[in-house]
């Protein structure tokens, strides 16, 4: 698809849970697996200015896009609003050139929680984007958003933070669930605490726009379910990737659930996605190591074109 356009630029300024490590051996592990793939993530994400943009042209009414990394098309040229890794070909933008609206906004940012709704996210204590939903105004029409995925690591790149622990996890056990026996039930309350915080969002959300359609759009198969189609491509065990797959499930399980329960609509972005995983032989989300550009464990344009059809498709289009 082509460019759409942004009607304003990017503001710029300026309850974790960690596990804790359950002895040396592990806590090193932790942090070979870091160290190994901190190079890719460098390359991957290093920011670049932002951009002007050209109003889109008059349609449906005010669109609002909000936010984490896979929303912003992190990595995927052409890139803008510095740490926040917005792209011109993410899903929002894709969907405001299919649907032409009076105004599109862009607040989507890397490294979003689902409490950058409502603060100011933060980077080394400088203030990269402000809340999400101050871009949210009566007029407005149609939001998306994708959160959630952050909130299960305890630094900003949240799902991979958490592959990062597996892969140097998986020199202690190689042929057991390190990463499971790790994380017990961790993951899941803290999606259980995202869940929670969504829901108070999307009724701050609903408040102050309450004409608008609001689209909660879940997270594609970052893995797939055949776990054995990673062998060689992930630095994981077999037993620990069923592990993070079935954590990727709920996570778009609670966001559905969440969504549903609030009014909203619920994007599945799995299904129409699936079999093109990380690990397959034609990758809409990059591996650990991305061979297009786009950051790790992150659609590439590719997939964010499909998450737009995605979108476009529930609103019937």
């Amino acid at each position: 698809m082509p460019r759409a356009a942004t009607t304003r630029t990017t503001r710029t300024a300026g309850t974790a849970d960690p596990l804790r490590a359950t002895g040396a051996r592990t806590s090193a592990s932790v942090l070979t697996g870091a160290a190994l793939l901190a190079a890719a993530l460098t390359m991957t994400t290093t920011p670049v200015p932002a951009h002007a943009a050209a109003p889109v042209p008059a349609g449906t009414g005010k669109y609002v896009a909000l936010g984490d990394s896979y929303a912003a098309g992190a990595g995927i040229p052409a890139q803008s609003a510095g740490l926040c890794l917005r792209s011109d070909h993410n899903y929002g933008h894709l969907v405001a050139t299919a649907l032409a609206p009076s105004a599109y906004v862009d607040e989507t940012c890397a490294g979003a929680k689902v409490s950058a709704l409502t603060a100011p996210q933060t980077d080394a204590g400088i203030v990269v984007n402000g809340p999400q939903l101050d871009a949210v105004t009566p007029d407005t029409s149609l939001v998306t958003l994708t959160l959630g995925g952050n909130d299960l690591g305890t630094s900003d790149v949240g799902f991979v933070d958490v592959v990062l622990a597996c892969s140097g996890l998986a020199v202690t056990d190689p042929l057991g669930t390190p990463c499971r026996d790790f994380y017990g039930d961790t993951l899941s309350r803290r999606l259980d605490s995202a869940a929670a915080h969504l829901t108070d969002g999307l009724r701050r959300l609903s408040s102050k726009a309450p004409k608008a359609k609001v689209m909660v759009v879940g997270y594609p198969p970052v893995l797939p379910d055949d776990p054995t189609t990673c062998l060689g491509r992930m630095p994981v065990t077999t037993g620990d990737l069923r592990f993070l797959r079935s954590v990727l499930g709920e996570l778009n399980e609670k966001l559905a659930g969440t969504a549903t329960a609030a009014g909203a609509t619920y994007v599945d972005t799995l299904t129409p996605t699936k079999g093109h995983d990380s690990c397959s032989a034609s990758p809409w989300i990059e591996g650990l190591l991305p061979t297009s550009p786009a950051a790790p464990l992150h659609p590439n344009a590719v997939g964010e074109h499909a998450m737009a059809e995605a979108v476009l498709r529930a609103l019937g289009r």
